[in-house]
C-alpha cells in the first residue's frame, strides 16, 4: 500500500468527488480511480460502494478514512522534522537577557530545554535593553528576554511573560532603609546605581531619569555583583525587578518596594523574536520560561 494511494482515497472521501479530488491531487480522474481500485485489490475489501456515477463509503472505507487522516498528518509531521534536522547541520539557540536580570527561572528553563533537547547547542548573552535589540535586529541572537520600553513591533513575536514588582535595594545604613515603601520622589537626591555596558550609560540614564523619574544622579557598573557591593558600601541604591524568585538580599542590604504616589510600580517583561526566524525551540523555550515564572 502506497502513501499516495492513501492520500488519493482520503481526498476522494473528503470531497465526495473523483473530479475535485483529481484536481486537488494534480492527477487525472481516471488515474486516481485506478489507484483506488489497486488499493482495494491489495487490501482485499471494498472501500467505496459504486452506484453509477455516485459512490458511498463502505464500513471499511469509513474506518480507513477516519484513521488514515490521522496517520497521514503524523507522517507529514514526521517528514517535516526529518527535513528540519537534515537542513540544520548544527541546531542552535542563542538567548539574550538583561544584565540586571537574575532569576533562577531563567537558568531552570535553559536546563530543562537542554535536558529535553540535548541536540540543541544553547548559548547565552547578556546586555542592556538597546544592545539586545540591536543583536536581535542584526540576527546575531534568536530570542531576547527584556522589559517593555517601547511599543511592540509587528515584525516580531512579543510573548508576554509576566508583570514584575519593582524594588529598590538599599544599604541598611541608609536613612531611607526603615521605610516600608520608597516613592520615586524619596530617591531624587540620592545616587541610582545602574548595571550597564560601556557606551550604553547615556541610553540607560535617559530611560531611568525621564521615564521612571528615579533620579538625576547615576553611578554605573557592568555587573550585578559589583552593583550590590556598591549598595553595601552605601554609595547609592539599586533598582531591581522581581519577575521570578529573587534570592534573599545580601547582608547589609534592604530590599524595599518601589512606588509612585504610594502605589507599587510594575513593569512588563516579555520574550521577543523575529517572525521570519521563528522555530520550535524558540517557542518551546519562551513557553517554558513563562510557565516557570507563573
Amino acid at each position: 500500500m502506497l502513501l499516495k494511494q492513501m492520500q488519493y482515497f482520503i481526498t476522494v472521501a473528503k470531497y465526495q468527488s473523483f473530479t475535485e479530488a483529481a484536481e486537488q491531487c494534480f492527477i487525472s480522474q481516471s488515474a486516481i480511480s485506478q489507484q483506488i481500485k489497486s488499493l482495494e485489490k491489495e487490501l482485499g475489501v471494498e472501500l467505496l460502494k459504486r452506484e453509477g456515477r455516485q459512490f458511498s463509503l463502505t464500513p471499511a472505507g469509513e474506518y480507513f478514512y477516519r484513521h488514515g487522516k490521522v496517520l497521514l498528518d503524523e507522517i507529514e509531521d514526521f517528514k517535516d522534522e526529518v527535513i528540519r534536522r537534515g537542513e540544520d547541520s548544527e541546531l542552535s539557540l542563542k538567548i539574550g537577557y538583561l544584565k540586571n536580570f537574575s532569576v533562577v527561572e531563567l537558568y531552570q528553563a535553559i536546563a530543562d530545554l537542554t535536558e529535553t533537547y540535548p541536540e540543541v547547542n544553547i548559548s547565552i548573552e547578556s546586555g542592556t535593553h538597546e544592545e539586545l535589540f540591536e543583536l536581535l535586529v542584526n540576527q546575531q541572537i534568536d530570542i531576547i528576554i527584556s522589559e517593555q520600553r517601547r511599543a511592540f513591533h509587528e515584525d516580531y513575536y512579543n510573548y508576554e511573560l509576566k508583570y514584575s514588582h519593582c524594588y529598590v535595594e538599599i544599604s541598611t545604613k541608609h536613612p531611607l532603609s526603615e521605610k516600608e515603601c520608597l516613592n520615586v520622589e524619596d530617591l531624587k537626591k540620592y545616587s541610582c546605581i545602574l548595571v550597564t555596558s560601556k557606551g550604553e550609560e547615556e541610553s540607560e540614564r535617559v530611560f531611568y531619569e525621564n521615564t521612571l523619574k528615579l533620579s538625576q544622579r547615576f553611578l554605573y557598573t557592568d555587573s550585578l555583583d559589583q552593583a550590590r557591593l556598591m549598595v553595601i558600601g552605601n554609595r547609592g541604591y539599586l533598582p531591581v525587578d522581581e519577575i521570578g524568585h529573587l534570592p534573599e538580599p545580601l547582608p547589609g542590604i534592604k530590599r524595599i518596594p518601589l512606588c509612585r504616589k504610594n502605589k507599587p510600580i510594575q513593569r512588563n517583561y516579555f520574550a521577543c523574536w523575529s517572525k521570519d526566524k521563528t522555530n520550535y525551540y524558540i517557542e518551546e523555550f519562551a513557553e517554558l520560561l513563562r510557565q516557570l515564572l507563573n
